[in-house]
């Protein structure tokens, strides 16, 4: 099956009333869901895709109250371009690719989210500080679902 194809089943899945699709087509099978099932860490090895986040600025910012000053802050939103499961490590051996506090430039590895046993690392847009890591590990994203809260520098 080619990525086209599996695409234009993903969105037919996501506009239809259905919650999933199984197909088995010669010796590939695809099953797609809208409510991803939960996965532990992958503990073999897998190829990883690099996909950066979008460019494009987000219409929709996050503001986070700050305790101690009473203007509010607006953060740039780094989000899922795809639906998967995020990680915020390489495997569970070795440490998180960012943590609060973490500087990044354009092209830093943030994460990886695993879809269809596709490791697909997502890379900063911009300059700055991670303020708000908002996903969970382990746990499933949607497409376009905040994953990072960044104080652009």
């Amino acid at each position: 099956m080619d990525l086209a194809y599996v695409k234009k089943l993903v969105k037919l899945v996501e506009e239809s009333q259905i919650n999933e699709l199984e197909l088995e087509e010669k010796s590939s099978k695809i099953r797609i869901t809208k409510s991803p099932s939960f996965s532990a860490a992958p503990s073999a090895p897998h190829p990883v895709m690099h996909v950066a986040a979008p460019s494009a600025p987000v219409p929709a910012a996050t503001s986070l109250p700050s305790a101690t000053a009473p203007a509010e802050h607006t953060y740039h939103e780094i989000r899922s371009p795809i639906v998967g499961t995020f990680y915020r490590a390489p495997s569970p051996e070795t440490p998180a690719f960012v943590d609060v506090g973490s500087k990044i430039t354009p092209g830093t590895a943030l994460c990886i989210v695993e879809a269809m046993k596709l490791m697909n690392e997502i890379e900063s847009d911009i300059s700055g500080t991670i303020v708000k890591i908002v996903a969970e590990n382990g746990k499933p994203v949607e497409y376009n679902q905040v994953l990072f809260l960044v104080e652009k520098a």
